[in-house]
C-alpha cells in the first residue's frame, strides 16, 4: 500500500478561482454579472469579487449558486476549497 508521504502531488501551481467557472457558466446562459446579482439578490460587487476571487464563496453562496445555476453546491465548495489551498501552498513556496 502506497503511503501517503510519497503519493505524487495532485495540485499544480495554478491557482484558478471558482469565479472563472461561474462567469464562463453566465457567459454560455448569456446572462450578465448585473443580472445574475439580481437574481440572487445579492449587490453587483460581490458577484464580481467571486468572479475575481476576491470574495470567497460560502456555504450560503454555494447553495445560492446550486439553486440559481444547478452546479452542487459541494462542487462549488470544493473548487472554493482547492483555490484558497493553492493560494496558501503558493504563499508558502514564493510562487506568485
Amino acid at each position: 500500500m502506497a503511503r501517503l508521504a510519497t503519493a505524487p502531488p495532485l495540485h499544480s501551481d495554478a491557482a484558478i478561482p471558482p469565479g472563472e467557472f461561474l462567469q464562463e457558466h453566465l457567459d454560455d446562459l448569456g446572462i450578465s454579472q448585473a443580472e445574475f446579482a439580481r437574481r440572487l439578490r445579492r449587490p453587483r460587487q460581490v458577484v464580481n469579487e467571486i468572479v475575481r476571487g476576491k470574495k470567497a464563496i460560502t456555504a450560503e453562496t454555494a447553495l445560492d449558486l446550486e439553486a440559481a445555476l444547478g452546479t452542487p453546491a459541494h462542487i462549488w465548495l470544493g473548487l472554493e476549497q482547492e483555490y484558497r489551498l493553492t493560494l496558501a501552498r503558493n504563499a508558502r513556496a514564493g510562487v506568485t
